[in-house]
């Protein structure tokens, strides 16, 4: 049965925000994780751009479309916070974290940070990350069954903590810091939302404890020597008028980076690897690509030459966007499309599904990279229509160095390898933490006879 979120006020010409809100707290959480695509359009063919339901314990407002997502993201009048919002999923585990701060203060943050991510840091973190992708994509063992999706997670694991944090890590810290920062992401789409020995939210609060240890052992050195990692450009950031990071400040920075580095560019390669197995004729036109630059491993100004390859990912990260919503608590009494919000209203923006709409894509649930060619942009129709990075002032502040990684990562995976999976095969996508194939995506790996 229909009913609305809340009269708008008498004389404003706003519309009431409709929606089924089903069982109270639970609402359409299950049906959502299961199949949040499907349901996005089912609810948008239903109720239109803005409807209401109950989502993972809340009263959620969901807006569908670019226009809505830009009056979201763009925040002109500042009614949409990302701290309450963010903090009810993953507050606990990765406190503080940029994304988790609004306003003045994430201004003052973000500052300092965009000192860790200048042009020249870029260019340190990309000769930094050479060797170790090589070396690790090197290592990869030939065969049937081989889990693009687990060796994707370990290479880029390893490299966060090599250019990260510049920190020497035997093979058992390493996994710990791995299953830390596993149970951390996964805790915040906990069904039970608070500490139960062995589920989800114990075991990320358990998590963030491991990560506080780790980089609090390791901050005094770093502060002291420097280095060209991530770890130690927080550590010396600083603005023209000499403002600088805490170290607890370092820390929760830290913690939210490494997390939103190597889980999302995971997601990403795994995605790619997945479609380019399933579309083997991009797989070779990509090869084509990357053995045409020669041996030498490729240099920052070499990036714009991955045509094929961003055009891949721009289609990879629409069709399984790596964070697939972007949540909102809103401040004060605002309006979206026409519709009243009233304050304390929590508010979703699901880039999965915005990226799936036919109002706005041509065969939406196709690959079909060419899209992002320059001839079509169909991302173009809209300023928000392809936005897996987010937009306004939250805009991610990596997303440079994402590209970075992953272009240069699959160019050496596509010098040295091929990779198929059978013709029938569709990938068992878990969505109810952030994307990822529930079989670990097993493809058969074979080493190109050139290399």
């Amino acid at each position: 049965m229909t009913s609305v979120l809340a009269p708008p006020p008498q004389g404003s010409g706003l519309k009431p925000v409709p929606g089924v809100p089903g069982v109270p707290y639970i609402g359409s959480t299950l049906a959502v994780m299961r199949d949040p695509i499907g349901m996005a359009r089912k609810r948008y063919a239903e109720y239109g751009p803005v409807a209401w339901g109950w989502l993972l314990g809340q009263r959620m407002v969901t807006v569908h479309g670019p226009e809505a997502a830009e009056v979201v993201l763009v925040n002109r009048d500042k009614a949409f916070a990302n701290g309450p919002a963010w903090s009810y999923f993953i507050g606990p585990f990765f406190n503080r974290g940029i994304m988790l701060l609004d306003f003045e203060e994430h201004l003052h943050h973000r500052r300092i940070m965009q000192q860790a991510f200048t042009r020249p840091r870029l260019r340190a973190y990309m000769d930094a990350m050479a060797p170790g992708i090589i070396k690790g994509v090197e290592a990869w063992e030939p065969g049937q069954g081989f889990t693009v999706y687990d060796h994707i997670k370990k290479l880029t694991l390893d490299l966060a903590v090599d250019v990260f944090m510049g920190v020497e890590l035997d093979d058992a810290e390493r996994a710990r810091v791995n299953g830390a920062f596993i149970d951390a992401v996964r805790a915040g789409t906990a069904y039970v939302r608070f500490s139960v020995p062995g589920l989800r939210w114990h075991k990320g609060l358990q998590a963030r404890a491991v990560l506080e240890e780790f980089f609090y052992r390791h901050l005094p050195a770093k502060r002291r020597d420097g280095g060209d990692d991530l770890f130690a450009a927080l550590c010396q950031a600083e603005t023209d008028d000499g403002e600088r990071f805490t170290d607890e400040d370092i820390v929760n920075h830290m913690i939210f980076a490494l997390m939103a580095a190597h889980d999302t560019t995971t997601i990403t390669l795994t995605t790619m690897a997945y479609y380019l197995a399933k579309f083997p004729e991009w797989q070779e036109r990509l090869r084509e690509e990357s053995l045409d630059l020669g041996e030498a491993p490729p240099g920052y100004d070499d990036l714009d030459a991955f045509t094929g390859i961003d055009m891949v990912m721009k289609e990879s990260m629409r069709m399984v966007t790596p964070v697939p919503a972007l949540p909102r608590k809103v401040v004060k009494d605002t309006s979206i499309l026409g519709f009243h919000i009233p304050e304390g209203t929590a508010v979703v923006v699901p880039m999965l599904s915005n990226h799936h709409m036919a109002d706005w894509w041509t065969d939406p649930d196709r690959f079909d990279p060419g899209r992002f060619s320059p001839e079509r942009r169909e991302d173009k129709v809209h300023k928000y229509a392809w936005a897996p990075f987010g937009g306004g002032a939250h805009k991610c502040i990596g997303l440079y160095f994402a590209g970075m990684q992953v272009k240069t990562i699959l160019h050496q995976v596509l010098r040295r390898y091929r990779w198929s999976v059978p013709a029938r095969y569709e990938w068992p996508l878990d969505t109810t933490s952030l994307p990822s194939p529930k079989d670990g995506l097993p493809v058969r790996l074979d080493r190109l006879e050139q290399s």
